[in-house]
């Protein structure tokens, strides 16, 4: 079984497949934005000084922005 990482662990390029949640009151955005169980994703840029990461979720192929301390209540499993 493979190690659950949060997303702002991930470094740029590295893809992954989201398994869960932090917290389960995770504002409904993140679902809307496409941030679902079983969802392949792969960080695309992450900017300096704890700056915002980029996430391209690949099924949409949708650019997102979120803050780190967002991307640290997702949490999913590298491939």
């Amino acid at each position: 079984m493979q190690n659950k990482i949060s997303l702002d662990k991930l470094k740029k390029g590295e893809k992954a497949i989201i398994h869960s949640f932090e917290k389960d009151d995770l504002p409904a955005k993140f679902y809307e934005l496409g941030f679902t169980p079983g969802t392949t994703i792969q960080i695309k840029h992450k900017a300096p000084l704890h700056g915002p990461i980029c996430i391209n979720i690949i099924q949409d192929n949708t650019l997102v922005a979120i803050r780190k301390s967002e991307a640290a209540l997702i949490l999913a499993n590298k491939i």
